[in-house]
């Protein structure tokens, strides 16, 4: 058998006449006519089955039901209220979209989008990682953030931080043995692909390029076996891969300055997210 649906309308107005026990005074209360009230207090009984109300001498009194019904509306009520004024008061979620390297979208950032979320639950960060040098170009087209990577000293947005490339590789790497010095790199228009490839050919040192990937876990992985040589960030150097340089045989590589991008006309969760981020990365890394 189905449970009777206690409507918050109904209950109101049962509430009002309990209350003033009267059917004028409770339409009086209510902003409505006596005998829409009345119809309403018997379309409830009638989907209790029972009556709520009785005359007597004093005018209308609750029956013992009507009694027992009292202490469930106003609960009934209270609860429909409070679960209004909560979904009223939500505020409407704020979606930042954020760009990023792929190093510092795998080992950076993510802790640092946790605690801020912990502390602006109602906001989305939306993250795209990859090569950042056209990223800047597309804010607030497509971004609203940016962390990207320039040569020192130059780019635009605000400086967090600047770290050293090095060359990295397997503590046991025999492409270190190879006439050839096997390579990993990313896709043209990284930095560090453009720092590698000009560094070695001023150094007259033969290389290929042995692996191309747009992530930075591919490159750390197969350098990880040995079989190729790569270049990272110090401040994010994998613990399997070990750096190299001048007694490896190896030139040395320039400083990169990690910026901070914002679009114009920030909105506050975003403005709140950019200074997060700025006082984040611009403290030492912690990386695991």
């Amino acid at each position: 058998m189905t449970a009777p649906d206690l409507d918050p309308d109904l209950l109101r107005a049962f509430l009002a006449v309990a209350e003033h026990r009267s059917f004028t005074r409770a339409a009086d209360r209510l902003n409505r006519t006596q005998s829409a009230v009345s119809v309403q207090v018997r379309r409830l009984e009638q989907r209790l089955g029972t009556k709520l109300f009785q005359r007597n001498r004093d005018g209308i009194v609750q029956t013992a039901a009507g009694k027992e019904l009292r202490a469930y509306a106003q609960r009934i009520l209270a609860l429909h209220a409070e679960a209004v004024d909560a979904l009223r008061s939500r505020k409407p979620e704020a979606v930042i979209r954020l760009g990023v390297m792929d190093d510092y979208g795998t080992i950076v950032v993510p802790p640092l989008l946790a605690s801020f979320a912990n502390n602006h639950p109602t906001v989305r960060v939306e993250v795209e990682t990859g090569l950042t040098a056209t990223m800047p170009a597309r804010l607030g087209e497509a971004y609203d953030l940016v962390i990207a990577m320039h040569p020192e000293g130059r780019g635009e947005g605000e400086l967090l931080r600047r770290e050293q490339a090095v060359w990295a590789a397997a503590a046991a790497c025999r492409a270190m043995a190879e006439d050839t010095l096997p390579v990993a790199l990313y896709p043209p228009g990284c930095l560090f692909r453009q720092w590698a490839a000009e560094a070695l050919d001023h150094a007259g040192r033969p290389w290929r390029l042995a692996f191309v990937s747009r992530t930075t876990a591919a490159v750390e992985a197969i350098a990880a076996e040995g079989l190729v040589v790569t270049v990272v960030k110090a401040g994010t150097l994998p613990r399997r891969l070990r750096p190299l340089g001048l007694r490896d045989g190896l030139p040395p590589l320039p400083v990169a300055d990690i910026r901070l991008h914002c679009a114009r006309g920030l909105s506050r969760p975003a403005a709140l997210l950019a200074d997060h981020l700025q006082r984040g990365i611009s403290e030492p890394a912690t990386l695991c």
